[in-house]
């Protein structure tokens, strides 16, 4: 995949996707934006097409969903093998998210979900077996989003 030049169109659409997805149709951005229906649509998949939009994800409130422990693991993978381990570990039941970070020790963070402290417990020592070196557990309150704000910009910059 390359890297694609955005302009000021896309990083509006990208905005406006990024506000609320679900509830916000090509016909919405169209009118928001001044341009039409079939213009947007077209960026969108062209959006897609070039990787830039990866998908359309549900944002999970899962408390609600009866699972409530939701936990940062913070880990430590030998850099030859991070992006391995990290794949590995986003295939460990409970884990929702795994992110790698570029420098420092804590260079893998994985989100994850559980009913009990057993679950957890039960995903920690998966991620050790897996060669994680677990560093830091916290449990997560609450998850806020919001659409980047250049993205929103009408100008070309």
């Amino acid at each position: 995949m390359t890297n694609r030049e955005l302009d000021g169109l896309d990083r509006r659409i990208l905005y406006h996707l990024q506000l609320e997805a679900r509830h916000t149709s090509s016909s919405d951005i169209a009118e928001a934006l001044d341009v039409s229906a079939s213009t947007i649509r077209n960026r969108i998949q062209r959006l897609e097409a070039d990787g830039v939009i990866r998908g359309y994800h549900a944002d999970v409130d899962y408390e609600t969903a009866g699972y409530q422990l939701f936990t940062l693991i913070v880990c430590t993978a030998p850099i030859p093998k991070r992006e391995a381990l990290a794949e590995a570990a986003a295939d460990v039941d409970g884990v929702v998210e795994v992110q790698e970070v570029m420098t420092g020790e804590a260079n893998v963070l994985v989100r994850a979900v559980g009913v009990d402290g057993d679950d957890l417990s039960r995903i920690g020592e998966e991620l050790d077996e897996l060669g994680l070196k677990v560093s830091d557990e916290d449990l997560i309150r609450n998850t806020h989003h919001s659409s980047y704000s250049r993205f929103g910009a009408s100008d070309e910059s």
